[in-house]
């Protein structure tokens, strides 16, 4: 800093750890910058924000708005995807201040000759980058001055706001002050930020009851999953099983004759992850289910599980990748009182990291040259941080559309660290927030924190590891309400099915697993069945489409209401167009109701004027007039979805 510069910039926003990680956003959105200018004395501020777009070598600048108490504002449009960069430069602005303490001046009838001739130094300053029409005003300015008999048209022009504007169009930055670092925003693609996953096992999506299924079978699911309206498909790992130390049915240490392992158990002598489990198919197998799911709308999402069985061939062919016991055997993954003894973690300290990296890289690669660009990444918090960060930019490099969803239900800090070092988005904490309580202050802190600027949530009911307690009742209220939730509160969500459909609840006492799991065992599902919740799983992921308030997770408000078993939240589309307000009864046995008030104050209508509420679940209106307004729920239809109309 130079010692006469005077403004302080402080209080950058977005920043994300000092500016040590870069802040997320999606394609178009309006990026939006705020800072603390301060200065010593009275004098007039002013700045610039500048930015450079992806792959350009030239800054652009748009200038700073004054919000309030000394703190200012710039937006522009993230019109590229990948890294923007930007900056912010702010001085004191000499001439605004001189033009403030003329207009002063003469609002109080005070002669200003020399505050006039004062200018000439800058006139010059001025005509030197001025062009056109404004350099023409500047030199009729001039000789007004310069001519005691043009005094009062001097005075004119000096007061205008033709003069402030040429002002700020050629700002003359005297001494400014530059942010000492340059920060970076990741633009992504729009499915970062509003996607709808549906996730099942392919060995069981045979419809012949005698034999498991395989890719071709899970191809044939592709259309019901399109129906019910979900846009990516997550299958779990579809590599080689392993056969050593297999386990059996409920996690079983010892698995019977036939029975098919854990699909997270990965490799064998028929290979490892790059190479497709042979009793689910062939790659032309795959790469048909890909096209089709294409053509579906259907994006698939594959299992990168970095871990190995025993008898994966990494084993023998790298032995220094794994650690190995003082009694000669390799440890096996541990979370006591967990045992995974068919599961070997990949030891990230070996000597050989270098080469280990790039072929851990190289299975990335591999899956994304054959048109994957969504990974659901296994267990991300039991390898390093800078691994991550490092082997997500590298994909990046090459595949800069490539979306990775961080499965680690662990540590909130550690979370927060992975979603820092590249991940796109994150599994979440939602699957055990129940409460009215649990659920403001959880979303509060996702939407409001500072870790909006690069957490993106995605909700899950269930998943093949979870069978939440609040399901485990099997009734069909909490099915309903825990859908809606996760549908409703973040852009993000997804469902295990058919398990959770078809309600699947019975679990192991006292644990919040299921009972005869699908992870060590081939299930037969009835695929066709249709009941009360796939009908209500096609009406809110359509609901989802229709309106683009519930396509984004930050902009929500909860509203009063006088009852703590009713839950009602506000949301906005990002143009603030779309308005939706969601009401829950969390009460599984009772009628609730309750009086709730409508958030006047973010929408466009003064308090009290007459709304009309659609509810988009029963089609039903009604014109609400007041600002408090009652309502009732009962648990049979535990939830209202209002879209909001105002009046012209």
């Amino acid at each position: 800093m130079h010692t006469r510069n005077r403004v302080l910039i402080e209080h950058v926003t977005p920043i994300v750890e000092n500016g040590s990680y870069y802040t997320k956003r999606v394609l178009h959105d309006v990026f939006r910058v705020e800072v603390d200018l301060v200065s010593d004395g009275h004098d007039i501020l002013n700045g610039d924000l500048k930015f450079k777009a992806p792959n350009t070598k030239a800054w652009q600048t748009t200038p700073l708005k004054f919000h309030e108490n000394d703190r200012w504002y710039a937006t522009f449009e993230l019109s590229k995807k990948g890294v923007y960069e930007y900056t912010l430069e702010a001085w004191v602005d000499h001439l605004l201040t001189w033009q403030h303490n003329v207009i002063k001046k003469v609002e109080n009838e005070i002669n200003v000759k020399v505050e006039l001739d004062d200018f000439l130094p800058s006139f010059d300053k001025l005509n030197k980058i001025a062009k056109g029409e404004d350099r023409k005003f500047l030199t009729e300015f001039a000789e007004q001055i310069k001519n005691s008999k043009h005094y009062k048209e001097a005075v004119k022009t000096a007061c205008s706001q033709d003069l402030e504007e040429i002002i700020r169009k050629y700002p003359l930055k005297e001494f400014a002050t530059s942010y000492n670092q340059t920060l970076e925003v990741r633009v992504e693609r729009n499915r970062a930020e509003y996607s709808t996953w549906y996730e099942f096992f392919p060995r069981s999506a045979s419809k012949n009851k005698k034999k498991a299924g395989t890719l071709k079978d899970a191809a044939g699911q592709l259309e019901r999953v399109a129906k019910m309206g979900f846009d990516v498909l997550y299958l779990p790992p579809i590599h080689p099983i392993g056969e050593e130390f297999r386990k059996g049915k409920n996690n079983n240490p010892k698995a019977k004759k036939g029975e098919p392992g854990s699909p997270w158990a990965i490799g064998s002598k028929h290979g490892g992850h790059k190479s497709i489990h042979p009793e689910l198919g062939t790659m032309k197998d795959f790469e048909d289910l890909l096209a089709k799911a294409d053509k579906l709308g259907i994006e698939i999402a594959m299992d990168f599980a970095l871990q190995c069985a025993p008898d994966h061939p990494y084993v023998k062919e790298h032995p220094e990748w794994f650690k190995w016991r003082s009694d000669g055997t390799v440890q096996y993954a541990e979370n006591p009182p967990k045992k995974y003894q068919d599961i070997l973690p990949i030891y990230f300290e070996t000597s050989d990291y270098k080469s280990l990296w790039n072929e851990l890289l190289s299975i990335a690669l591999f899956w994304a040259e054959k048109g994957i660009r969504i990974f659901r990444v296994d267990n991300p918090h039991t390898k390093p941080f800078l691994f991550w960060q490092w082997l997500i930019a590298e994909v990046h490099k090459k595949y800069p559309d490539f979306i990775f969803l961080s499965e680690a239900f662990t540590k909130p800090k550690v979370m927060q660290a992975l979603a820092k070092a590249g991940f796109t988005q994150s599994y979440t904490y939602y699957t055990w927030r129940n409460s009215k309580y649990e659920l403001t202050q959880y979303l509060t802190e996702l939407t409001q924190g500072p870790e909006r600027e690069y957490f993106r949530p995605n909700f899950w009911p269930n998943t093949p590891d979870i069978n939440p307690l609040i399901l485990q009742d099997g009734l069909e209220h909490a099915y309903l309400t825990r859908l809606f939730m996760a549908a409703t509160l973040s852009s993000n969500y997804g469902i295990y099915g058919p398990v959770f459909e078809h309600m699947v609840h019975d679990s192991i006492p006292g644990k919040e697993e299921y009972l005869d799991s699908e992870k060590y065992e081939v299930h037969h599902w009835d695929w066709d069945k249709s009941n009360k919740l796939t009908e209500m799983i096609k009406l809110l992921n359509s609901l989802r489409r229709s309106n683009a308030a519930l396509q984004q997770t930050f902009d929500i408000h909860f509203c009063q209401l006088d009852n703590e078993q009713l839950l009602a939240y506000h949301k906005r589309s990002k143009d603030g167009s779309n308005h939706i307000l969601c009401i829950v009864n969390l009460d599984p046995y009772n009628k609730q109701s309750g009086m709730v008030q409508l958030p006047y104050f973010r929408m466009p209508v003064r308090t009290g004027e007459a709304v009309i509420v659609k509810d988009l679940i029963t089609d039903n209106s009604y014109t609400w007039e007041n600002e408090w307004n009652y309502i009732e729920l009962i648990p049979t239809l535990p939830f209202h979805l209002f879209k909001i109309h105002f009046k012209s």
